[in-house]
């Protein structure tokens, strides 16, 4: 161990030599420890997170893959990724050396995972995280396999019951929350429209042609440790202009108006996912409808679509959909319903076609 005494202040530092992952011979110092100990712990972490091969602890695997992600991706998918490590990767991974975890071993996490009744969708979610980083490992540290490849996944892609809302339900249950006129005007953007609600509580007055009742959607809105954020949408695809029925523009039209103050930049509705959470478990115990998640709404939105025989093409754009496979995979259920509604149409015209032929007769 390369620790050391500042005898000027009293305080610990570490300096040491290592190999980078050029395999070149660097020098590193870092000073202002309060105790030897907190100094050698810091080198010899630090050693072992440089030492890219396949004797890194988990923790320090991890380590790298997240501090690699944060320069990639959205800063809300950064901090998304590393609460799954915090909770449920590092604690029981982190000790051991990546090369000793076997698919047995993942096999055995994935059980204690799956006895903790997580949805089927977190599930699949957890899995691929720690098979990006078992990649990851495999790529840049020379892991010779990834063993959660190996033993396979576990969870779904979809969930298991996607709820929705009849116009008639939705109805019922704007009515109760109608006493808040940011909560009609959101609820009703949400469902007659299908955007994200992050898309929603993003818009400002200059993303809405109210004229030509048309919305742009060109952004995102979250709130991260206790910060407002706004990021780009969720793909290229998500960046989109739809258009609104007369009654949504006549809506936003006196919301926007009744704000005092509201600038074109502004945000129209400055709130949270968590008013949209609260106004929708108050709206339901009101109304008695039945509760659905705030994303369900969307899901409202292309069903109504797909039972009004929208083309799935133009569902799949009004939405953002990354493609049209997406659309198809995600709503493929309500498509066998449409497919029996429209046997009985053609039957219906055999029928009346059959019985004007026997009138000519």
């Amino acid at each position: 161990m390369s620790v050391y005494k500042d005898k000027n202040n009293g305080t610990w530092y570490a300096e040491f030599r290592y190999y980078d992952w050029n395999g070149e011979h660097k020098r590193h110092k870092k000073r202002g420890f309060a105790t030897q100990r907190e100094a050698k712990e810091y080198e010899r972490d630090f050693l072992n997170k440089s030492h890219t091969d396949k004797h890194l602890t988990f923790k320090n695997l991890s380590e790298l893959y997240l501090e690699d992600c944060k320069a990639r991706v959205k800063s809300t998918t950064y901090s998304g990724k590393k609460t799954l490590f915090d909770k449920h990767l590092v604690p029981y991974f982190g000790k051991m050396h990546i090369e000793q975890i076997k698919p047995q071993t993942v096999r055995r996490w994935q059980t204690e995972m799956i006895n903790k009744d997580f949805k089927e969708t977190y599930l699949k979610t957890l899995h691929n995280q720690l098979s990006a980083v078992f990649n990851y490992a495999v790529k840049y540290c020379g892991l010779p396999s990834n063993p959660a490849r190996e033993c396979g996944a576990m969870g779904s892609k979809n969930a298991d019951t996607m709820q929705f809302w009849t116009v008639e339900e939705f109805n019922t249950f704007d009515a109760a929350v109608s006493d808040k006129l940011p909560s009609h005007v959101l609820f009703n953007l949400l469902f007659w429209t299908g955007m994200r609600s992050g898309e929603a509580l993003a818009l400002t007055l200059k993303d809405i042609d109210l004229a030509n009742r048309k919305i742009h959607i060109d952004k995102s809105y979250t709130r991260l440790n206790k910060q407002d954020i706004i990021t780009k949408p969720k793909t290229k695809k998500s960046i989109r202009t739809i258009e609104i029925p007369p009654f949504l523009a006549d809506l936003l039209r006196g919301y926007s108006s009744s704000v005092y103050g509201l600038k074109k930049s502004d945000r129209m509705f400055p709130y949270t996912k968590y008013f949209l959470n609260h106004e929708m478990k108050r709206g339901c115990k009101l109304s008695g409808v039945k509760k659905i998640r705030i994303h369900d709404l969307r899901h409202s939105h292309a069903s109504l679509l797909i039972h009004m025989d929208v083309p799935v093409l133009l569902i799949s754009e009004r939405l953002g959909h990354k493609n049209i496979e997406t659309t198809l995979q995600t709503y493929a259920h309500l498509y066998p319903s449409r497919l029996n509604d429209t046997m009985l149409e053609l039957q219906k015209l055999h029928d009346n076609a059959e019985k004007h032929s026997q009138n000519i007769l």
